[in-house]
């Protein structure tokens, strides 16, 4: 006969107790969280709650070449790589006729950074493992930004722009511009004329004229303006361009020292590259480059709130006015600081923070899901295919509700 004291009865019950409580848990949040070394773990899908099928599916879609040229897909969740894609263009051979043909993304660098078509440095810095972001550069430059005033060594961003620069030379100035604030550059309302609604190839894009210049700061701060800062949403990478050079003056840093030091080697990034304009300025606006498992640490970053393994690189109150809607870009679209905040529509609304970069760069955090997904490809031309970025991600929801049945 067997007996069992009351002890071990007790303990039972307590473990049956913590499983349904883990089990109840919203499917984002882990009991613990693990940060990745020198590498990420890798794990079978199902491992990390994914079903391996509907990945598969994907995958194979993706491949398929159906979304345009797509250069690789990562997926982690709970901290691990549960799946990682690369595809193979031949990008000389592709873009051939557009790295000869002189335009808007080829008006004065035809055998360098800024011939857009050049395969030598686009979308894999010299053919190597590194990927153009593009605009995600944008929101990496927030994050900096965001380290630095966390560090108190960045003015409070209500700063006027025009503090940093001699007005007596600046042109166009008008009440508009005097009220025009750091924080207005990060939420693209910066209020200049601007047009970059335009494809990058028309060479009339504001974004591709200025890049073909030598002074980028002189061609931004000089526009004239068309609205009053803060009033409406109006992309403009020459703001951002602007935020390299007030860094410089505001805190006497290269914007990239100052990320090696305090950002890149803390998450264990040991390898970028990082474009710079013909003056020397760091192209804050669309030049950094990094392997896409690099890129997704930056996003894990925030994802948990600026704590990079127990050290806070960002504060949380960062963090909380980046991810939080400073102006509507239309639709069910938003933006922070330089973060494009969306809501996927499912049966529970789906929550979206990610980066956007030309040619279709889409680093995206599902907070709701603890996931974290890495999109490439280089779809340049007007009218190129390219990812269905809504649809994809709302198959990896559903991966994950798959496992569960």
């Amino acid at each position: 006969m067997l007996t069992f004291s009351a002890k071990p009865l007790c303990m039972a019950k307590l473990t049956i107790v913590l499983l349904c409580f883990l089990m109840s848990l919203p499917p984002g949040i882990k009991a613990q969280t693990v940060y990745p070394a020198s590498s990420w773990e890798v794990v079978p899908p199902a491992a990390v709650g994914l079903h391996p099928d509907s990945l598969a599916a994907l995958d194979a879609t993706l491949a398929g070449g159906a979304q345009g040229y797509i250069d690789g897909m990562l997926v982690i969740r709970h901290g691990k790589i549960a799946y990682q894609r690369i595809y193979a263009h031949d990008y000389a051979k592709i873009y051939e006729a557009e790295a000869k043909r002189k335009s808007g993304l080829n008006a004065s660098d035809p055998t360098g950074p800024y011939n857009y078509a050049n395969a030598w440095w686009h979308p894999w810095y010299q053919k190597g493992d590194l990927h153009t972001l593009q605009s995600v550069t944008k929101t990496i430059t927030s994050v900096i930004i965001g380290m630095a005033v966390t560090r108190g060594e960045f003015p409070d961003i209500n700063t006027p722009v025009l503090k940093f620069y001699d007005t007596t030379k600046v042109a166009h100035i008008d009440d508009r511009k005097r009220r025009m604030r750091i924080r207005h550059l990060l939420t693209m309302t910066a209020g200049f004329k601007w047009d970059e609604a335009i494809h990058y190839d028309n060479p009339k894009n504001d974004c591709s004229v200025m890049e073909a210049s030598m002074d980028w700061i002189g061609y931004v701060i000089n526009r004239p303006m068309s609205d009053e800062p803060g009033a409406r949403f109006n992309y403009n990478s020459g703001a951002t361009e602007l935020l390299a050079d007030i860094f410089y003056k505001a805190t006497g840093w290269d914007i990239e020292e100052y990320a090696v030091k305090n950002l890149f080697r803390p998450l264990g990034i040991d390898k970028h590259y990082w474009k710079r304009t013909a003056m020397g300025l760091v192209d804050t606006e669309g030049g950094l480059y990094l392997r896409p498992a690099d890129l997704a640490r930056i996003w894990y970053l925030f994802l948990h709130n600026g704590n990079w393994n127990g050290q806070q690189l960002v504060s949380q109150e960062w963090v909380r006015q980046s991810l939080t809607p400073a102006i509507t870009v239309g639709g069910t679209m938003q933006y922070g600081y330089k973060w494009w905040l969306n809501t996927l529509p499912a049966e529970k609304p789906v929550r979206v923070w990610q980066g956007n970069g030309f040619g279709g760069q889409y680093p995206v955090i599902l907070p709701d899901y603890d996931m974290i997904v890495v999109f490439n490809g280089w779809n340049i031309r007007d009218g190129d295919s390219s990812l269905r970025l809504r649809e994809a991600l709302l198959k990896l929801v559903r991966a994950t509700e798959s496992v569960r049945k």
